[in-house]
Formats: C-alpha cells, structure tokens, sequence
C-alpha cells in the first residue's frame, strides 16, 4: 500500500478530507470539480452541458438529430458498440443467456481471469505508449489508469456466480427502462433526452462495480483539484484522486470562452466534429436536390399552354 493511499484511508477514518492542493479555489480549478460533480450524480447530460459553451450544444444537438454526432458518448471507450450492448441486455431472454455464458466461460475461472487481465494491461500499455493521438501528459495518465485498472481486476471476484447473477439483473434492468435498443432510438430521442435516459444505467453500472471493489463515486468524492498556470484564456489544472488503491495524478488544459472555463481538447474536438457534421450536411443536402427528380421542359410548357388554354372563353 502506498504511502499517500495509507494518508488517505486514515484521513477518511478521522473524517477528515485530504489537503487541498493549492490554487483548489480558483475558477479552472472548480470547472473541473464540477464535471467531476455532474458525474458523480449520474447527470450525463449535466455533464456534457457544462463541458461545452451553450451554442456548442445547441450545434451539438443538432448534429446528433440528423446523425452525424454521438457526443458525449463518442467520447466512451468502442462506443459504437453501445446501443448492440443496450439492445443485447434488453432482449427478453438476456438474464438466462447471460448466465449461460459466464457459467461456461467465467464460472470457476478465478486463475484464467486475473491471467487475462494481467495481459491486458500488458497490451493496453504498450498501446498506449506507441500508438494512438494521445499528449505526453495523456499517455502518463492512460498508463497509470490501464495499471490501476488491471490490478483492480486481478483482485476482483469476478468469477464469483452469485455476484453475477445479481450484476445481470442489475443490469438488464436498467437497460431496458432506457429504451435505446438501437442507433434509431438514440437519433430519434435526441441527444439530451439520450443522456437523461441513460443517467439511471450508469448508476447501476456503478452499483454493478462497486459489487467488485471499484467504488467510482468514491474517487470522485476525494478528487482534488489545483492550479498550475493561468495565463490569460488558457489555465492548466491538477487532478489527483484514488482508483482501486493508486493514486492517480494527472494535469488538464482548460480554455476560457465567455467568462467560463472549459477542458481544451473538449472544445478541439468538438469544434473539428461540429465542423464535419456541417460539411455532412450540407454534402447531404445536396446530393438530395441532385437526386430529386426535376419537371421536364416539355412537360412545363405543355402544362402552361393547357392553363392557357382553360382561360380563354
């Protein structure tokens, strides 16, 4: 156990909250400690209110409504699979199959679980370190977290057949109340709508983890946050908070827009998807008009010589 995790425990056992980092009252600083907050409280679309400036997700809004945008949720680790997940957990039959499956593939299985979750670490380590777009401070951040996460995961009962099938039902429950079974039913609830629906499901999703041991609304809640630099509209943030027993540390760039801060690659990001959904658009847009089938000339002057013709006395 790590010193600053031992410092945390006992703080926590006096009741008292770790020290502040400095610099922890200032506006970037408190930003990020208000998106952390939208997640603790399930509030997706809170969340992704607070993420962007309004006219962003006005724009974002309507990009997701003629389907060119999933933000937030592109965001979310193979989050083209979400709405397979969704529909699969939903599926009337979904409890007995699941337990199928984790009784021939998971049951019994402790020693073939932590071997793979010891490999994937080793995988997504190297991943991480040699591939992607990723920001020096970004592939710190991803390696520590893939780390904690793997270690979680050795440790974690996950082979247990009683706390799976209370995960299942868990889950399939929630599943099915958010009625996004398909890419249809996300497009036609419209982004916000999305979000709210999907809150309830990522508070079992937590309630399913921390089953396991991984409280996520514990690291939220001794997250601290400080300020490094703030120069003009750009400000950088310390973020330290605690996952399955490691301390993760971690800087975020934020940009200032109308007096409010916001996390910089957030807005990059959406500023290059705003723009290709603009583009989709109107590329859309046209090759509709190309394809709409025109009134041939022959015909229009036909019509005109009969209105014509129906006037006369």
């Amino acid at each position: 156990m790590s010193v600053s995790l031992t410092a945390l425990l006992l703080l926590a056992a006096c009741g008292r909250t770790p020290q502040e980092l400095p610099g922890a009252a200032t506006e970037p600083a408190a930003a990020v400690r208000q998106l952390a907050m939208h997640l603790r409280n399930n509030d997706l679309a809170g969340y992704a209110r607070a993420a962007v400036p309004p006219a962003q997700y006005v724009a974002l809004e309507t990009a997701w409504a003629q389907g060119h945008s999933r933000w937030p949720l592109s965001d979310l680790p193979l989050d083209e699979k979400l709405p397979a997940l969704l529909a699969a957990l939903s599926e009337k039959n979904a409890e007995q199959q699941l337990r199928r499956a984790f009784k021939a593939q998971l049951e019994g299985q402790a020693a073939s679980v932590r071997q793979a979750a010891h490999s994937l670490e080793l995988f997504g380590v190297q991943y991480i370190t040699h591939q992607g777009d990723y920001s020096p401070a970004q592939r710190a951040h991803y390696v520590q977290l893939v780390a904690a996460l793997s270690g979680w995961a050795q440790a974690a009962p996950l082979s247990d057949p009683t706390l799976a099938q209370s995960a299942i039902t868990t889950l399939t429950t929630a599943a099915r109340a958010t009625g996004l079974d398909s890419v249809q039913a996300f497009q036609q609830a419209g982004m916000t709508a999305s979000l709210q629906r999907l809150g309830p499901f990522a508070a079992a999703l937590k309630q399913v983890l921390a089953s396991y041991g991984l409280r996520l609304d514990d690291s939220i809640d001794q997250l601290r946050t400080g300020l490094v630099t703030q120069q003009g509209e750009q400000a950088t943030v310390r973020v330290q908070y605690p996952l399955a027993g490691t301390e993760l540390d971690l800087q975020v760039m934020l940009v200032r827009r109308d007096g409010h801060w916001y996390p910089a690659q957030t807005l990059a990001e959406v500023d290059a998807l705003l723009a290709a959904a603009q583009a989709a658009e109107q590329a859309r847009v046209q090759e509709a008009a190309a394809a709409a089938p025109s009134v041939p000339e022959t015909a229009a002057q036909d019509g005109g010589d009969n209105a014509g013709t129906a006037a006369k006395p």
